[in-house]
C-alpha cells in the first residue's frame, strides 16, 4: 500500500454527484422536485437512500447524465461500489427494480483476516478494497461488461473516500469532534466533557437505534439536553427502555412542552431544531452539520507529502486508491459514473461565507490518494 498524491473525487466523477438533498451538483440534471411527479414522490418528501422511491429518482438522473454524456448510446447495466451489505446492498436492489436492468455489486469492507472473495447472488463481498480488479474481471465473464452501456453508481462515504475498515475511523472522528464542538459552543462554560462523552458514547449503540434511528442530528441534540440539565443521562437511558417515548419525535415533543426547564440560551436553538423535526426534516440540526462539514474538510489533505501510509491512514480522510483508479479505468471504457452519497448537504457543500475564502465541497476537496492501484 502507498500514498499516490492528492486527488479528489470530482477527479473520476466531476460534478454527477447528488448528496441526501438530492440536488445533483451539475445544474444540467434534473433535481428531485424535477422528478418527484413522475417518479410518484409526494410533496415535501425527500426519500433517503434505503428506500424505493429514491431508487426511481436515481434512475431518472442516470438517464439524464447519459444524454449529457452519450446521447445516442442507452444505458442496459448498472454497476454499484459501495461499503455495507445492508443499506449499498439494499440501494442497489432498488436501483435494478426501478430500471430493469441487470447488474452487480461490489460490497468492500477491509479486515485482518485472509483475503476472502464471497458471492451472494449478485453482490461481491470483499474484504479487500483491491478485490475491485477481480470484481471487474468478474463482471466481463459473467456477460456484465462494463462499458458505455454501464453505468457505475460508486458510494462517497467509506468508499471512496474514507475507505471501511481502513480509513473509516477518521470519518467518525470527524464527526464526534462536530457535536463535541457544536454542544461545546452552545453550552460555553456549563459544558461538560466527561458528561457529553458518556452521553454520546452510550446513545450511539446500536441497542439505541431504535430511539435515535441512528441520526446523528437526533444525537447531538440528545446531548445537547442533557449537557443543559433538562434531563440526566442515566433518567433517558430508563425511560427509553420503558419505552416511555417510542420514537425521538415524542421525546422532542416532551422537551417543547416543557421548554421554559431549558438554559434561556438553547431555546432558540431548541425551537429551531423542533420546527424542523415537526416538517419532517431528516436533518434539523444544521449548526451541526456544518461543524462537521469544517471538521471532515479539516481532516482532508492536510498532512505533508512525505508523509507515512501509517500516518495518513490515521489523521487524514484519504481517497481510496483502489477505487479511484478503478474508476478512472472504466471511465476510459465510457462507462457513466455517478457518486451517492448520503451525507446532508449541509455537511458536504461550503457555505458561500467560506467558498469565498476557497472552501470547496466534499467531492472537489483534495486529499492524499492511499491503497494499491487497483488496474496494476
Amino acid at each position: 500500500m502507498q500514498s499516490y498524491g492528492l486527488a479528489s473525487i470530482s477527479e473520476f466523477l466531476g460534478d454527477f454527484i447528488v448528496y441526501r438533498n438530492l440536488s445533483p451538483m451539475d445544474a444540467r440534471l434534473p433535481d428531485l422536485d424535477a422528478v418527484r411527479e413522475a417518479a410518484a414522490i409526494p410533496p415535501g418528501v425527500t426519500p433517503r437512500k434505503s428506500e424505493p422511491t429514491y431508487a426511481r429518482v436515481i434512475a431518472r438522473m442516470l438517464q439524464a447524465a447519459r444524454e449529457i454524456k452519450a446521447p445516442s448510446t442507452a444505458l442496459r447495466r448498472v454497476l454499484y461500489v459501495g461499503d455495507t451489505e445492508v443499506n449499498d446492498g439494499g440501494a442497489f436492489h432498488n436501483l435494478r427494480a426501478a430500471t430493469g436492468w441487470p447488474g452487480m455489486a461490489f460490497i468492500g469492507a477491509e479486515t485482518d483476516a485472509s483475503a476472502q472473495v464471497t458471492v451472494r447472488d449478485d453482490l461481491y463481498l470483499a474484504n479487500r478494497w483491491a478485490a475491485l480488479t477481480d470484481f471487474d474481471a468478474y463482471c466481463r465473464a459473467h456477460a456484465l461488461p462494463i462499458d458505455a452501456h454501464t453505468a457505475v453508481i460508486i458510494d462517497l462515504d467509506k468508499t471512496a473516500i474514507g475507505a471501511r475498515g481502513r480509513n473509516d475511523h477518521v470519518i467518525n472522528a470527524a464527526r464526534v469532534a462536530a457535536v463535541r464542538h457544536t454542544v461545546d459552543g452552545l453550552l460555553g462554560d456549563a459544558f461538560d466533557a466527561a458528561r457529553f462523552e458518556a452521553a454520546y458514547d452510550m446513545l450511539n449503540q446500536p441497542q439505541f437505534h431504535s430511539f435515535t434511528t441512528d441520526n446523528q442530528d437526533y444525537l447531538a441534540y440528545i446531548c445537547l439536553v442533557i449537557g443543559g440539565d433538562f434531563i440526566t443521562l442515566e433518567t433517558l437511558v430508563d425511560d427509553i427502555r420503558a419505552e416511555r417515548w417510542p420514537n425521538f419525535t415524542a421525546f422532542i415533543a416532551h422537551v417543547d412542552a416543557r421548554r421554559t426547564a431549558l438554559p434561556a440560551d438553547l431555546r432558540a436553538i431548541h425551537a429551531e431544531i423542533y420546527a424542523r423535526v415537526q416538517a419532517g426534516d431528516p436533518t434539523p440540526f444544521k449548526a451541526f452539520r456544518r461543524q462537521e462539514y469544517r471538521e471532515t474538510v479539516a481532516r482532508m489533505g492536510h498532512l505533508p507529502a512525505d508523509a507515512s501510509v501509517a500516518t495518513l491512514l490515521a489523521d487524514e480522510i484519504v481517497l481510496t486508491q483502489e477505487v479511484r483508479s478503478m474508476a478512472l479505468a472504466w471511465r476510459k471504457r465510457g462507462a457513466l459514473l455517478f457518486g451517492l452519497s448520503d451525507k446532508p448537504d449541509e455537511a458536504s457543500i461550503s457555505t458561500e461565507a467560506l467558498a469565498a475564502q476557497g472552501y470547496r465541497p466534499i467531492h472537489q476537496t483534495a486529499t492524499h490518494a492511499v491503497g494499491a492501484d487497483a488496474t496494476g
